[in-house]
């Protein structure tokens, strides 16, 4: 399976005390690059959630965004301070006792007294939200994941039709390569009658003259590693996985290949394939920068 370094997930989870919404968006990049952006009451999980990733994800620039709607934010709960409230209680019984008073002390008056009654906000739940969060995640991810896959299989069958094209080019310059040398002969002759006339020809010399123009010309080499490119490229494709720098240093070295060819051609024809050839190079480099 070859997966695309684009993609796009999204999860939502809810239950009656809160809503947890994921979303997650990437592009390509050489290495895995995370950036999370979510409410700062979830920076605790932050290393949980760049660990689940990985398990997901090996290259690309992922964006995950996090929202935390808590639907318990309002609630508080009353905290009765005992301790204090005995504490106000003996020095009220105390005071009515040494100086006569009416010990006039209620359990509303009491309550009235400073932090015998407080009110506090709700404990986070730490592992029963983790649980949310992470089912969110995780959905979310593997929809990500989907729509990548989805992806890097259109990008296969258009590398695999590319690299065909590449293999006619190939397959063109071999049929070539003898012709050239054919017509080098064939101009060589006409040139040399041409300047001597009846003189009879030195097919020696004449031989020797083509030797080292095929030796120059000759791109033999070149269009074997081409071929071995190609093939390695498209086993890579067909096997899947995380191949993406592989291919693209494969991709470099046929883009390296085409240049030679190239550079050794003084024929119309070589040439107008060669840059043919190059095209579809580029054009594969191009894709190949979005495979994981």
């Amino acid at each position: 399976m070859i997966n695309s370094m684009t993609g796009f997930g999204r999860c939502e989870f809810a239950d009656e005390q809160r809503r947890i919404t994921v979303e997650l968006k990437s592009v390509n990049h050489r290495y895995l690059d995370v950036n999370i952006k979510m409410p700062k009451r979830l920076n605790m999980f932050e290393n949980a959630i760049r660990n689940l990733l990985k398990g997901y994800v090996q290259r690309g620039k992922v964006d995950v965004f996090i929202t935390y709607e808590d639907f318990t934010e309002n609630k508080m709960t009353l905290r009765y301070n005992q301790e204090l409230a005995e504490e106000y209680r003996s020095c009220a019984r105390t005071i009515a006792e040494t100086f006569g008073l009416c010990d006039d002390m209620t359990a509303s008056r009491l309550m009235r007294f400073p932090e015998v009654l407080t009110m506090e906000e709700q404990t986070l739940d730490e592992e029963q939200l983790w649980e949310l969060l992470s089912q969110a995640l995780n959905q979310a991810c593997q929809r990500f994941v989907e729509a990548r896959s989805t992806e890097g299989e259109n990008l296969k069958t258009d590398l695999v039709e590319k690299l065909d094209e590449m293999l006619g080019y190939v397959e063109q310059l071999e049929q070539r390569a003898p012709r050239i040398l054919e017509e080098y002969r064939e101009k060589l002759t006409s040139r040399v009658e041409e300047l001597l006339g009846d003189t009879r020809l030195d097919e020696g010399r004449l031989a020797t003259e083509i030797t080292i123009f095929a030796d120059k010309v000759c791109n033999d080499e070149e269009l074997v590693r081409l071929r071995s490119h190609i093939s390695g490229m498209r086993d890579g494709l067909l096997s899947g996985g995380g191949i993406g720098r592989k291919l693209d240093f494969i991709a470099q070295e046929m883009n390296r290949e085409a240049n030679t060819i190239l550079s050794k051609s003084n024929d119309l024809t070589v040439s107008n394939i060669g840059i043919e050839l190059k095209t579809d190079i580029e054009k594969v480099r191009e894709q190949i920068q979005n495979i994981e």
